[in-house]
C-alpha cells in the first residue's frame, strides 16, 4: 500500500505542560474537532478517549502518554498527551524525544508553573520547535499579558502572540486574530466547532494594530528580504507574514501564542490550524545526529533510504503482549520484515504492525518515514534502542533518564505469588526506565524504587489490577547515597591456601574525591607489569561490587575516583576472583578512612498559597530542613520557592492541608544530592545497620 499523506503534510506533535493546566482536555477537543471522536470526553467524566487507564479515570490525571493520529486540512497529525505530574517525567522525556513539535500549555490563572519549566527544558534539549496555548481565559484571575511576560522572564522564551484575547473570566468570548485582522468569536450551539469571523471591536482596534506590528517585527526578524520590503514601508501580504512566522518557529527563534478555553470549545481549532502552518514536518527538521560523530551517515526523512527508528515506549497489552512504540526516521517498515537492533546486537521480527489511538489499535501492513507507530515481537528491545538496516548500520542519540529517588520494600500477600510478583514487576521495569526492581540481600527483601510516592503507589496499583498480584508494601525510603570527601591510598589482599591451587590477589589503590555529579572513575597507574593487564578489570569489578552497597551505611558510593597504582601477583595462583575481592577489600576499607559522608537527595518545591497562610507555610518548610529561596506574588497568591530535602516531604500534602483549609497546593521535583548534617547521618546508619540485623 503506497503512502497516502505526502511527507511534507506530516505532523508529530505533543502537548506539554504543569498538571492541572488542561492538556487531556485540549487533547479531547482536538480529537472530537478533527473528527477522530464524535462526543467530546471529558475528565471529570472519567470518559476520556487518551486517559484510558482505570488510574487516570480514577485520579483525573494523565499517568502515561498516549499516542494518537487524525487528520485536519489534508495534514496527518499524531498527537502525544503526555503527563504533567513531576513523577512521569519520564513520558514527557522519551515523547519529546521522537516529536517534530510541540505544543506548551499555560493555565491563564496559574502561568509558567514548575513542571512548565521542566517540560521546557526537556523540549529544548531535543531542540522541538512549539507554540504556545495560554489556556482557561475563562477563569476567574486569568491574565493573558501575565502569562505572556512569564514566558519571557522565566523561560527565556520569544514569545510572540499571534492572537490577543476579547474579554477575560466569565467576558471571554474570543479573540483578534492578528495575522488576518479579524475578530474571531465561537459557535456555542455547535460546541464551538462553527467559528464567526467579523470585525475588530473599535475598543480593540489601537491594541490589536499595536500587537500586529510586533508580531510583523518579530516574523520579519528572521527574513532579511521580508524585513527591507518592511522597513521600506511595504505592505506585507497575509502569506508572506506565515511564511516567516513558521520559517521563525522551525528555527526556534519565536513561539507563536495563542489563546482560549478549551473546557469552554473556544480556541483549539486555532491551535489545530497553527500545528499544520507552522510546526514543522519531518523534511523540515534537520537529520537525526548519531551518538558517535566519526559516523557520517546522517538520515533525512525519505521512504526509499535506509530503514532508521527509535524504540521510545513499551506497553504490555493482555491480548498482544509487549508493544514497541517506535518512530520511524527514514525507509519503511513492513509487517514480517526482520529489523536489526544495533543497541542489542539483535535481529528481530515485525510480527504485527499497527498505530495506535490511545489503548486502541489499527492494523497496517507498512508504515513510512516520519511515522509514529506500534510493533508486536520486539521482545529483546528496551527503550532508547535504535533500529535499522543491518547493512546500513546508524546509532541514533539515546534518551536519558533521571536516576529513581524513592524507594520501598514489597512482598506478596501469599508466598504462593512470588513468582508471579517478580514478573510482574520486571514486566513494569522494561515499560517504564524510572522505575527499578532491585533485591537487598541482607535483608532479603523485594525493593522497588521510582520517582516519588505517587508514582510507587501506581504501580502497586497495576499490580493488583493488572496483573492480579496483591503485595504489601513498606514505608517509603529515600535513596540516600555514599561518598568520600578524603584522599586515602589503601592496600588489599585477598590469600587462600586450602590444599591444591592457593588464590592470590593484592593491589594497592588511591581512593579520592571525584566532581559532583561526576560518577565514578577508576584510573589505571599500573606500570613494569606489578600486575597483569588482563587482571586490572578485576580489580575494577571488585570495587564496583563494593560501591553497590556502601561501607558507611550500606547506600550506593557516588562521585569518587579510584587510581589502581601497584600491586603483585602469584604465576600460578592469581585469577579474576583474587583480583576482584583484593580490589573490593581495599575499596572497603579506604572507604572507610576517607571521611565518608551521607548525601540526600534534595528537592526543589514550590508552594502556591493565599497570602493569609504566608506564616504558617514558611514556617513548615523551615521545620523541614528547607531553604526559602523566592517569594513572589502572583496574582493574589504567593509563590514560595525552596529547596528542602526528600526526606521531610513524606506526608507534607496533607500537613500543608490541614494548615492552610485546604486552599494551598505544592509541588516538587528532583533537584540534586546534598551531604547530610553529621548528628542525622550517624542516626541515619544506625538505623540502617538495626533493621538489618532485626532482619
Amino acid at each position: 500500500m503506497a503512502r497516502t499523506v505526502p511527507l511534507k503534510n506530516v505532523r508529530n506533535i505533543g502537548i506539554m505542560a504543569h498538571i492541572d493546566a488542561g492538556k487531556t482536555t485540549t487533547s479531547e477537543r482536538i480529537l472530537f474537532y478533527s473528527g477522530k471522536v464524535h462526543k467530546i470526553g471529558e475528565v471529570h467524566d472519567g470518559a476520556t478517549q487518551l486517559d484510558w487507564m482505570v488510574q487516570e479515570r480514577e485520579r483525573g490525571i494523565t499517568i502515561t502518554s498516549a499516542a494518537t493520529s487524525f487528520m485536519w486540512r489534508d495534514h496527518q497529525v499524531s498527537l502525544i498527551d503526555t503527563p504533567g505530574h513531576v513523577d512521569f517525567t519520564v513520558e514527557v522525556e522519551r515523547s519529546l524525544r521522537v516529536l517534530d513539535g510541540a505544543v506548551a500549555l499555560y493555565c491563564a490563572v496559574g502561568g509558567v508553573e514548575p513542571q512548565s519549566e521542566t517540560v521546557w527544558r526537556q523540549s529544548e534539549k531535543y531542540g522541538v520547535p512549539k507554540i504556545a496555548f495560554v489556556n482557561k481565559m475563562d477563569r476567574t484571575g486569568a491574565e493573558f499579558f501575565r502569562v505572556l511576560q512569564e514566558m519571557k522572564d522565566h523561560l527565556e522564551a520569544n514569545a510572540v502572540p499571534l492572537v490577543i484575547p476579547i474579554g477575560a473570566e466569565e467576558n471571554f468570548v474570543g479573540v483578534v486574530d492578528l495575522v488576518k485582522m479579524k475578530a474571531i468569536t465561537f459557535d456555542e450551539a455547535s460546541q464551538g466547532q462553527k467559528m464567526i469571523e467579523s470585525d475588530i471591536p473599535a475598543e480593540l482596534v489601537e491594541e490589536a494594530q499595536k500587537w500586529r506590528q510586533n508580531l510583523i517585527e518579530k516574523a520579519a526578524e528572521t527574513d532579511d528580504a521580508l524585513l527591507e520590503k518592511y522597513l521600506g514601508g511595504g505592505e506585507l501580504s497575509v502569506e508572506e507574514i506565515m511564511a516567516a512566522i513558521r520559517k521563525a518557529t522551525i528555527a526556534r527563534a519565536m513561539v507563536p501564542v495563542f489563546c482560549g478555553s478549551s473546557f469552554k470549545n473556544k480556541g483549539v481549532q486555532l491551535i489545530l490550524n497553527a500545528v499544520v502552518d507552522y510546526l514543522p514536518s519531518p523534511l523540515d527538521i534537520p537529520p537525526v545526529i548519531c551518538a558517535q560523530e566519526k559516523e557520517a551517515n546522517q538520515r533525512m526523512a525519505d521512504d526509499s533510504a535506509p530503514f532508521a527508528a527509535m524504540a521510545f515506549k513499551i506497553m504490555s497489552d493482555k491480548h498482544m503482549g509487549k508493544l514497541t512504540y517506535i518512530r520511524i526516521y527514514s525507509g519503511t517498515l513492513k509487517q514480517g520484515e526482520a529489523v536489526y537492533n544495533i543497541t542489542r546486537d539483535k535481529t528481530q521480527r515485525v510480527g504485527r504492525l499497527l498505530r495506535m489511538h490511545a489503548n486502541k489499535q489499527e492494523p497496517l501492513d507498512q508504515a513510512y518515514a516520519g511515522e509514529i507507530v506500534a510493533v508486536v515481537g520486539f521482545g529483546d528491545t528496551k527503550t532508547g534502542d535504535t533500529l535499522c538496516n543491518e547493512d546500513h548500520p546508524i546509532h541514533l542519540m539515546a534518551i536519558t533518564f533521571p536516576a529513581p529517588v524513592v524507594s520501598i520494600s514489597i512482598k506478596p500477600e501469599s508466598q504462593a505469588a512470588n513468582e508471579k510478583l517478580s514478573e510482574a514487576l520486571y514486566r513494569l521495569a522494561d515499560e517504564d526506565p524510572t522505575f527499578t526492581v532491585g533485591f537487598d540481600a541482607e535483608t532479603s527483601e523485594t525493593i522497588i524504587s521510582g520517582m516519588g510516592e505517587l508514582h510507587l503507589e501506581i504501580i502497586v496499583d497495576r499490580l493488583k489490577r493488572e496483573f492480579g498480584v496483591a503485595a504489601t508494601v513498606g514505608r517509603p525510603e529515600v535513596a540516600y547515597r555514599e561518598t568520600c570527601t578524603a584522599t586515602v591510598e589503601q592496600e588489599g589482599k585477598y590469600i587462600k591456601q586450602s590444599g591444591g591451587r592457593g588464590q592470590y590477589g593484592h593491589c594497592r589503590i588511591r581512593l579520592e574525591p571525584n566532581a559532583k555529579g561526576a560518577g565514578f572513575e577508576f584510573i589505571n597507574e599500573i606500570v613494569g607489569g606489578r600486575i597483569p593487564q588482563n587482571f586490572i578489570p578485576s580489580v575494577e569489578k571488585g570495587v564496583i561490587k563494593a560501591m553497590q552497597a556502601g561501607p558507611f551505611a550500606g547506600y550506593p558510593v557516588v562521585d569518587v575516583k579510584v587510581t589502581l597504582f601497584d600491586g603483585s601477583y602469584h604465576e600460578v595462583d592469581s585469577s579474576d576472583i583474587a583480583f576482584q575481592e583484593a580490589g573490593r577489600i581495599a575499596f572497603k576499607e579506604a572507604f572507610q578512612k576517607a571521611a565518608p559522608q551521607l548525601l540526600e537527595p534534595v528537592m526543589d518545591v514550590e508552594v502556591v498559597t493565599p497570602e493569609e497562610f504566608m506564616g504558617p507555610v514558611t514556617g513548615s518548610i523551615a521545620q523541614r530542613r528547607g531553604r526559602i529561596e523566592t517569594m513572589e506574588q502572583k496574582g493574589n497568591q504567593k509563590v514560595i520557592s525552596g529547596f528542602v530535602p526528600l526526606s521531610e516531604m513524606f506526608g507534607y500534602a496533607n500537613h500543608l492541608r490541614t494548615l492552610t483549609q485546604g486552599r494551598a497546593g505544592f509541588s516538587m521535583e528532583f533537584e540534586h544530592y546534598e551531604a547530610v548534617p553529621f548528628a542525622l547521618a550517624e542516626e541515619i546508619r544506625k538505623k540502617r545497620i538495626e533493621q538489618n540485623k532485626v532482619r
